[in-house]
């Protein structure tokens, strides 16, 4: 997606609502819009949450005037639930019993909360337990396709629960032999079930990538949302989108030998992505599930 479009997009996709809009006038892909939404919504949620937060006294007396939290939030433009649980917090409900009524809202205090926090979860795809449940699971089909590419092909390799506690930081396959892919050997493959924006790519370069080339070498990493044209991987990592990877059919080297470098099949034949090439950020919440911000 060009530079242009995505921040279009990104502009106009201010509400869960304008994601259905979008995606019905230009028949666009609901998914990917909802990707791009969660990004401006997490962004802007850690952007602010300390303006909002130094507002509750005075949000929480609007609240005891009759206003609703779901008003306040809309108004604020705020994510749902983290309002609520910041104005929980300030009416002195302790925190493990605010997480445990957003999580069960049979237990908030009393009936109006109880209302207020199904109304907040309704509203809220991101931060709700849904929402997050969502997200975890984007990252699991993320995985889940890349394993059954690696198994299609015969590619052993280990996950990081295998890896678990032997290294720092672990990628999602980290290839029991490695793959050439013009002319650049690949030992590690990491999902990312989002889409790679500019600020997405230097995230996850300087969280993961980046140590994964320090630990195991060279690798790549696959959005399967795609990611904005003309963006760069650094020496070592590759940028993949969906249809780019799982038109690859890799070679695996003999141990005693090179092997040549792995091109897209005759049958999908398409030219390697302009960032693609062994040079050049890469990104983006296995579905990286969005946290509260600080």
């Amino acid at each position: 997606m060009d530079r242009a479009t995505y921040q279009r997009l990104y502009d106009a996709l201010a509400t869960y609502e304008d994601v259905h809009r979008i995606a019905h006038a230009e028949h666009r892909d609901e998914e990917l819009l909802f990707v791009i939404h969660t990004h401006r919504v997490t962004r802007d949620a850690t952007r602010r949450f300390y303006v909002v937060k130094r507002q509750v006294p005075r949000l929480v007396h609007a609240w005891r005037q009759g206003k609703s939290i779901l008003d306040i939030a809309r108004e604020w433009k705020f994510p749902p639930v983290l309002m609520g649980q910041q104005m929980l917090g300030e009416l002195g409900i302790p925190r493990k019993k605010v997480w445990q009524a957003f999580l069960h809202p049979e237990t908030a205090p009393d009936e109006r909360l109880r209302r207020e926090v199904d109304e907040l979860l309704a509203a809220d795809m991101i931060y709700s337990p849904r929402g997050m449940e969502l997200q975890r699971e984007r990252g699991r089909q993320g995985e889940a396709r890349m394993h059954t590419w690696l198994d299609k092909h015969g590619i052993g390799y280990r996950t990081e629960v295998d890896l678990r506690g032997k290294y720092a930081k672990t990628p999602d396959a980290l290839l029991d032999e490695p793959i050439i892919f013009y002319g650049q050997k690949l030992t590690w493959i990491e999902s990312k079930a989002n889409f790679g924006d500019d600020v997405e790519l230097r995230k996850n370069l300087r969280r993961q990538l980046a140590p994964y080339t320090e630990i195991f070498g060279e690798g790549a990493v696959v959005y399967w949302y795609g990611f904005v044209e003309g963006a760069e991987s650094p020496p070592g990592i590759l940028l993949w989108d969906a249809p780019t990877f799982e038109a690859i059919t890799p070679v695996v080297p003999p141990k005693s030998e090179r092997a040549p470098a792995a091109h897209p099949s005759r049958d999908h034949a398409r030219p390697p992505h302009p960032a693609s090439p062994p040079s050049g950020p890469g990104s983006a919440p296995g579905g990286s599930a969005a946290a509260p911000p600080p």
